[in-house]
């Protein structure tokens, strides 16, 4: 019990002085947060099944939409775009179809109706400042009688910018 009384006072006796008033310090706080974007689909598959022209001019895709969810963090007044272009025409072998056969409505705020290109990138939808905007395309293909039997396919690439 002696040397916790010691090590008391000699704590007692290393401690600061009382302050008389308040006292003010001041510390620096910096948080770096850059522009960020990102891009997602309910779905990253779509096929148009086989129908007769006559009955059916436009195939709908299935799914018969995909909902997009577009993410951004950008400046205040910074504008963010979502686009989206084909790798090539539609191809089924050494044939080919124009991939502007295939065009999309739709829905959400800022997202738009348009048609595939293989030279040119499309926008799919446009927005000030960040944040979360949720939509969907619904897609159709152009069924005519000219078009030669087969499979094809293409690959489209999105692109979302935040500056």
């Amino acid at each position: 019990m002696r040397f916790e009384s010691i090590l008391a006072f000699v704590l007692l006796a290393q401690a600061p002085a009382p302050a008389s008033g308040p006292q003010v310090a001041s510390a620096t706080l910096n948080l770096n947060l850059g522009s960020h974007a990102r891009l997602s689909f309910s779905a990253t598959a779509l096929t148009f099944p086989n129908a007769d022209p006559d009955l059916t001019p436009q195939v709908s895709s299935v799914p018969d939409s995909i909902a997009i969810t577009a993410k951004a963090r950008t400046t205040r007044n910074g504008q963010i775009t979502v686009t989206v272009q084909s790798t090539d025409d539609l191809r089924s072998g050494v044939t080919t179809l124009p991939a502007s056969l295939i065009t999309w409505g739709a829905q959400g705020a800022g997202f738009l109706p348009g048609a595939l290109s293989a030279s040119t990138a499309e926008l799919v939808g446009a927005w000030t400042g960040s944040g979360v905007r949720t939509g969907s395309q619904t897609f159709s293909f152009r069924n005519e009688w000219t078009h030669p039997p087969g499979t094809y396919s293409l690959t489209l690439v999105y692109t979302i910018s935040a500056p």
